[in-house]
């Protein structure tokens, strides 16, 4: 197959990448009843993810977690979260007025906060929070595990069996290690629960609510994993859209001014943006698109694989074959999307100067493996774009003669693709934007 719809065999393993949105839109979500299932990644095994929501095989086992993680996250009962994540937006501006060089630091700091807090009611701290850095370490592994030429053993899965020692069995240590991390995000944050509830300390979380009822370990082993998915999807997918965000503010000033334009006119410089502000906003929405379409998260999605056989534009699909719905080849289609590497938000407007319908939901995933965080993920997006344009400028840093730099921030490749370090200039807006912020720290807004 070729163009849209492209096939790849290695030995006995076929796999169909997805170019077209239609196309993953036709097989992923109106026949999920046979695409739905998991393609199998033996690093995925040995590194202890198919605990995992995303990476467990179709069946009972995964519909209890998608049943359990749709109610967590539907619209509805995501509204519950706002004053979270509200608190922990805030935490992060503080943060960028006091300590704006370290702007990486603050966004995943608010990233897992969110997560942390609602799941599991744990405040992270500042700087080498434990939890944070256990689950940082966990994500690499899995970005890098994750995708078929991630490693050997993927391609051929039969080397699995190879003892440690045999050459070319490099990977069995490496998995060991990441596995032991994976198992720990599981387990630490679980247990800090389970202590606070015995020395009643614990804070209202999803897990403090329902482990009590848990009566059976099988109950307490699916409570654990499903806030544990929570737990890693949360932490790093906001993580680099947000890196995403001040990487193209700073590199496109129209767009940064813009938005500011927006809000200077809707909010005033009085207060700043809250949720209630989200419908009056519409370019800063489509900033929140574009950034989820300029560098998706997930470039490659999350891969699906055929419960049977099926025939689709006249070609046969085998049992067992991997559907890879290219997410980057999706978002850079140059007819949907002139110049598709221009960060232009304006595209997400039609003729009306009404917002379209295109709201970049695919960048989450298709069918019934489709993220159930999205809407939380989106309203963070939206509350931390809103507020951080509001209070500050966002420029590319300077040279020695005071010259500023271009920037061409690299990405990381994998699985999970993020913005590289690099650095900006952040600064607040104006001395009544230092204020507000300021207050922000003390409980006076």
């Amino acid at each position: 197959l070729l163009g849209p719809i492209m096939h790849l065999k290695s030995f006995n393993k076929h796999m169909v990448v997805l170019n077209d949105l239609d196309d993953a839109i036709e097989l992923m979500e109106k026949r999920s009843n046979n695409f739905s299932d998991r393609s199998n990644v033996p690093l995925i095994e040995l590194t202890g993810w198919t605990y995992a929501t995303p990476f467990k095989p179709y069946g009972a086992a995964w519909q209890a977690h998608r049943r359990q993680l749709q109610q967590i996250f539907r619209p509805a009962t995501s509204l519950a979260y706002r004053p979270v994540q509200t608190e922990k937006v805030n935490d992060m501006l503080y943060s960028l007025l006091t300590k704006p060089e370290d702007f990486m630091t603050h966004i995943r700091t608010l990233s897992v906060s969110i997560v942390m807090s609602t799941m599991y009611g744990y405040k992270v701290a500042p700087k080498n929070d434990v939890f944070q850095e256990l689950a940082e370490t966990a994500m690499i592994a899995l970005s890098q595990s994750a995708y078929p030429g991630a490693s050997i053993v993927n391609v051929l899965p039969f080397l699995r069996i190879l003892p440690v020692w045999f050459p070319g069995a490099r990977f069995h240590p490496w998995a060991l290690t990441a596995k032991d991390k994976v198992v720990k995000m599981q387990e630490v944050p679980y247990k800090y629960v389970q202590d606070s509830l015995a020395s009643g300390t614990a804070a209202p979380s999803f897990v403090a609510e329902f482990v009590e009822g848990c009566k059976t370990e099988e109950d307490h082993h699916l409570l654990k994993e499903i806030a544990a998915t929570a737990y890693a999807g949360g932490a790093d997918t906001t993580t680099s859209s947000l890196g995403t965000f001040f990487y193209a503010m700073a590199k496109f000033p129209d767009v940064q001014k813009k938005a500011q334009e927006e809000l200077d006119r809707v909010i005033g410089i009085d207060r700043l943006a809250t949720y209630d502000d989200e419908g009056s906003l519409p370019y800063i929405e489509a900033v929140c698109r574009e950034v989820f379409r300029w560098r998706p998260v997930l470039p490659l999605g999350i891969f699906h694989a055929a419960t049977t056989e099926d025939i689709y534009k006249g070609y046969y699909i085998p049992k067992g074959t991997t559907l890879i719905p290219n997410v980057w080849a999706m978002t850079r289609d140059p007819i949907k999307y002139k110049n598709p590497e221009e960060f232009n938000p304006d595209r997400f407007f039609d003729e009306n100067n009404e917002l379209n319908k295109d709201d970049m939901m695919f960048t989450f995933g298709f069918g019934r493996r489709i993220c159930p965080g999205r809407h939380m993920a989106s309203a963070t997006m939206f509350l931390a774009i809103a507020t951080t344009l509001a209070a500050f400028d966002i420029r590319p840093p300077k040279d020695a003669s005071g010259n500023e730099i271009s920037l061409d921030v690299q990405y990381s490749g994998g699985m999970l693709n993020h913005p590289l370090p690099f650095q900006c200039s952040i600064t607040p807006r104006s001395d009544r934007m230092k204020q507000l912020i300021s207050e922000l720290d003390n409980g006076s807004i």
